[in-house]
């Protein structure tokens, strides 16, 4: 992807190397629970109880910089290029919603390095990235990228941005009244049709990206791969060996590909209706 180095965004809130202080908030009996059935039950939880919108629900893995220390100097890169895909995803938005005649709310982008307190509870590393509705706010530890690339196979920084897109999504999602609705698991349940619109939104972020001349060869089928590595049964077979659709929240392999694709390819948001898209 073509980008600006150095890029500062105004919509950053860097608090890497800064911990979570002191506590868990309400999100202490969740991380409990999460515990004992593995990270995909803080997450359901979490989702549930809360609003927060994840990019996936697996098991938990050691990010880097999860140990509390401060975040790399080197992931200053990282940053940069984070802000620079959030204010490209933003720029996106307010040009569409502008031309629907409604006004985009620009969210922010955390940083942080291992926990993190939100006002939808108490953000650790090891759910990977999520978004808050109730402070609009992004929430990201960027150790998440390595993951991204080494344990779930999916490299490249077009990847990167898909993750950031997706999140947005679920912004834009939250400014719509599209996340209102029941959070319920399963292949068809409430949570897997939101997750699934926020791929198909990252498809139309990308679609733009491509009309602007941003993309480079190989980029699309990076975010592709992003997306079918945080598929759920993919997680699920790698974690237990097994696949339970009835505890989906995120929608398979496939289907977040082709959500994302379909987003790329039509660009509209009746294009993103998973309420009639989905079986």
């Amino acid at each position: 992807m073509k980008w600006e180095r150095d890029h500062e965004s105004p919509d950053v809130i860097d608090q890497r190397g800064r911990g979570g202080g002191g506590g868990m908030g309400l999100l202490g009996p969740l991380l409990s629970i999460g515990s004992r059935f593995g990270i995909g039950g803080i997450v359901v939880a979490a989702a549930l109880y809360f609003g927060a919108q994840f990019l996936f629900s697996g098991p938990a893995a050691r990010v880097a910089g999860s140990d509390g220390q401060p975040a790399a100097r080197g992931d200053d890169t990282r940053a940069h290029f984070a802000g620079f895909v959030l204010d490209d995803v933003q720029t996106t938005w307010s040009s569409i919603f502008a031309e629907r005649g409604t006004p985009y709310r620009h969210a922010k982008l955390v940083l942080y390095t291992d926990q993190t307190r939100t006002a939808c509870g108490f953000g650790s590393a090891a759910m990977g990235p999520f978004y808050c509705p109730n402070d609009e706010r992004v929430f990201l530890d960027l150790g998440f990228f390595d993951e991204l690339s080494q344990r779930l196979g999916a490299p490249g920084d077009f990847a990167q941005a898909y993750v950031i897109a997706h999140e947005v999504g679920h912004h834009v999602q939250h400014l719509r009244g599209e996340d209102r609705g029941e959070h319920s698991e399963g292949a068809t349940g409430g949570s897997v049709r939101l997750e699934l619109q926020a791929d198909c939104y990252a498809g139309i972020w990308a679609r733009a990206s491509k009309q602007q001349n941003l993309l480079e060869q190989g980029d699309i089928e990076e975010a592709l791969g992003a997306a079918a590595a945080v598929g759920d049964d993919r997680l699920q077979r790698n974690s237990t060996g097994a696949v339970n659709p009835e505890k989906w929240t995120h929608g398979s392999s496939k289907e977040r590909a082709q959500w994302f694709r379909r987003g790329l390819e039509q660009g509209t948001f009746e294009a993103c209706n998973t309420s009639k898209g989905l079986p």
